[in-house]
């Protein structure tokens, strides 16, 4: 963070040799417990023009510790493609024409062999990046991804296509306090069994979100008009399990194990080498494209994997196409034949290898909804759903205002992951609440704006950047999950030797987006930026909450007033 900050010109291009890319790894990733896995991809955005930021588990970050890096800082260009060789202190630069152009499991099989070591972590991309699709993703182990804000263009637009690493060392080596840390990496992994939470993402993983959205009334579906899908049972976990789930994966040192690995062979065929939708990416291809079949979200997933885009801002785009289509804003001329009507499982996976190779109707969606929309004009940027430029991920802000919120005033761009949703924290008695309540929240109604919630708001952005500035996944800190706000406190001590309070640790997650929002200033944004689209005040049309209007321009802007307030 502080590197991108401090040191990328101001109004430098995003695809500029100048642009700098970081790769950061947080205090605790690669700590032996449970969820310490994330490393941050960090650069000025493609897609937004702002700050950008995407993290990614798996497998490469701890890697990277291992090998004895807190970060790598990519700045100029190759003149012809490359990749990075990382061995401890062996650090090397090698040729990549051969590489270029190569799907990822191909790529990462190649270098692999070159180097003569199958346990080598790459992380790389795909045709995305090297066509500089604007959101385009990076991809480790070929099933994790940072796959928001463009990191993937950034680096394809430097000519590095991988960075190969393998480590000797260990975490433990380098914590003041190794023994507590092992201790505490027993206790998380014996509760991972116990906590529903924790049982529910083994179990299910985030497939497992479609059928309570679904009945709240919070599915987003086509292209966010409705709340709920009328197809749901055709793409709720069930069906998922049954005709997709082969296998449950984790990433390095977690019990959690939220990962799917899917296979299909029947009206698709569907690879178990690129990872299962998450359910961004199911309802993304589903519900919000009009789409009821399992398999071909399965497929549009595997697509996305493939080329190294990220799945939410491709739905996105593609949902707010099928709108201007079936308005009339584009027809069969600029589509090239394709009938792209909600629904048309054909027509949607044909654009998203369009967008991936930038060819016809692609080249244009490859830019995002945002500036797709500016090009065809009329009515479009009504249904262009995106914050800043980037597309909205698969949740209702009509039902869960705080996300709304993150929205809006994310330094990114829309992220669901900014703060704590708020059907978690809106029970008193829950076990989700009763966890985050240290941290001195109230339990509050979900579509309640104003000065109590802006407060909340303030207090679970700081706890989630501080998450990402540790290391640590969104599946494991409360309230989402199962490590207590004592016990981040606990690994981070262990970790530093430093006998840091809580207010301390808010402190600097509060100092990261902070930074984050300073570099946006000084890349020309202000709060105007921070709104959102025009459709989230107008009423649902269909789902629990059909009517319902709870965000109103002349609310929520006195409300994302009183969070700035609430962080001073």
């Amino acid at each position: 963070m502080s590197s991108t900050a401090d040191r990328s010109p101001a109004r430098c291009l995003s695809i500029s040799p100048d642009n700098l890319l970081v790769l950061a790894n947080g205090l605790l990733t690669g700590a032996p417990f449970s969820t310490a896995t994330r490393f941050t991809a960090a650069a000025r955005s493609p897609l937004t023009g702002a700050y950008g930021e995407s993290e990614a588990g798996g497998f490469w970050g701890p890697e990277l510790k291992m090998a004895g890096y807190e970060a790598i800082v990519i700045t100029g260009r190759a003149e012809s493609p490359v990749y990075l060789w990382i061995r401890d202190d062996h650090v090397e630069i090698r040729d990549a024409r051969h590489l270029w152009g190569r799907e990822p499991e191909e790529a990462q099989a190649t270098i692999r062999a070159e180097l003569g070591d199958k346990l080598i972590r790459v992380l790389q991309v795909g045709i995305g990046g090297e066509k500089r699709v604007r959101y385009a993703a990076l991809t480790n182990e070929l099933r994790h991804f940072n796959g928001r804000t463009g990191m993937g263009a950034v680096m394809g637009s430097k000519s590095l296509k991988a960075i190969a690493v393998r480590g000797s060392g260990r975490y433990l080596n380098g914590a003041q306090n190794a023994k507590r840390i092992a201790q505490l990496g027993l206790v998380l992994a014996k509760r991972v069994k116990e906590h529903p939470q924790s049982w529910d993402l083994q179990y299910k993983g985030t497939p497992g979100l479609v059928d309570g959205l679904n009945a709240a009334g919070m599915l987003p579906t086509r292209n966010f008009h409705a709340g709920a899908f009328e197809a749901v049972d055709r793409i709720k976990w069930a069906v998922y399990e049954k005709e997709l789930l082969t296998a449950r994966r984790s990433c390095y040192a977690c019990a959690v194990r939220c990962k799917r690995e899917v296979k299909v062979n029947d009206r698709y065929q569907v690879t178990d080498a690129y990872g299962g939708p998450e359910y961004e990416t199911i309802n993304g291809f589903s519900a919000n494209c009009g789409v009821d079949d399992l398999q071909a979200v399965a497929k549009a997933n595997e697509l996305c994997n493939r080329y190294t885009l990220d799945s939410i801002s491709t739905s996105g785009t593609i949902a707010f196409a099928m709108e201007c289509f079936e308005h009339g804003l584009i027809g069969l001329k600029e589509t090239g034949g394709l009938e792209l009507r909600f629904g048309n499982v054909a027509a949607m996976l044909k654009v998203i290898d369009l967008i991936a190779h930038r060819e016809g109707i692609g080249n244009l969606l490859a830019e995002g909804s945002k500036r797709a929309a500016e090009v065809i004009g009329g009515d479009a940027p009504f249904f262009a759903m995106h914050v800043k430029g980037e597309e909205l991920p698969m949740h209702e802000p009509r039902g869960k205002v705080s996300v709304g919120l993150g929205y809006a005033i994310c330094e990114t761009g829309a992220d669901h992951l900014v703060s704590a949703h708020d059907t978690l924290v809106a029970n008193p008695e829950s076990l989700m609440f009763k966890g985050a309540a240290p941290l001195g929240v109230e339990a509050l109604p979900p579509r309640e704006l104003g000065e109590r919630k802006a407060r909340n708001y303030a207090i679970f952005e700081n706890w989630s950047s501080l998450g990402k500035v540790i290391g640590l996944c969104y599946f494991g800190p409360v309230p989402r999950s199962f490590i207590q706000v004592d016990e981040v406190l606990t690994a981070v001590r262990a970790a530093t030797g430093w006998d840091v309070t809580l207010q301390e640790l808010l402190e600097i997650g509060e100092r990261a987006t902070n930074l984050a929002r300073a570099f946006n200033v000084r890349n020309g944004f202000s709060r105007r930026e921070d709104t959102l689209p025009e459709r989230l005040f107008t009423p649902l049309e269909g789902g629990a909450l059909a009517g319902t209007r709870s965000l109103r321009a002349d609310s929520v802007a006195p409300t994302l007033g009183a969070i700035a307030r609430a962080a001073r």
